[in-house]
């Protein structure tokens, strides 16, 4: 009796799969990317402190923008006192404990900032922090 030693053909690998996989990650990343980007867009230095709480932002967590030319930005729109106040009032209503946070330039007088905050204790919100940097290191 005689055995062949037939050896099946070795499979090829599936790309396709492969493909999909490395798409799905590479559009999650893309989305994610955007979304921290949101921050970052304006042209905004804030100012250095050097104490403060680290980075961990809360979810949902609303980001006022107050630009040098005392222009607020939010979600990327310039808007004024009383559209921020039935914007953040709207959130208010939906959210309880909504936090809010501030980026103030550092040339942007402190009343602009004080008006930015009245308006959102107007609107119910008082989860309010403010945006810092740490100052650079002595060289």
């Amino acid at each position: 009796m005689k055995f062949s030693s037939r050896q099946p053909e070795p499979a090829g690998m599936q790309l396709a799969p492969m493909i999909d996989i490395v798409f799905l990650l590479l559009i999650f990343f893309i989305v994610t990317w955007q979304f921290t980007r949101s921050e970052t867009e304006l042209n905004v230095s804030v100012p250095t402190a050097e104490e403060g709480a680290e980075l961990n932002r809360p979810k949902g967590e609303i980001i006022i923008n107050v630009l040098p030319d005392e222009t607020i930005r939010v979600e990327g729109i310039s808007v004024n006192l009383p559209q921020l106040l039935d914007k953040l009032a709207a959130i208010a209503k939906q959210y309880e404990n909504q936090p809010v946070r501030i980026r103030g330039d550092g040339k942007v007088p402190y009343q602009r900032i004080v008006e930015v905050i009245d308006t959102c204790q107007k609107a119910g919100i008082w989860n309010i922090s403010f945006a810092t940097q740490r100052p650079a290191p002595a060289e």
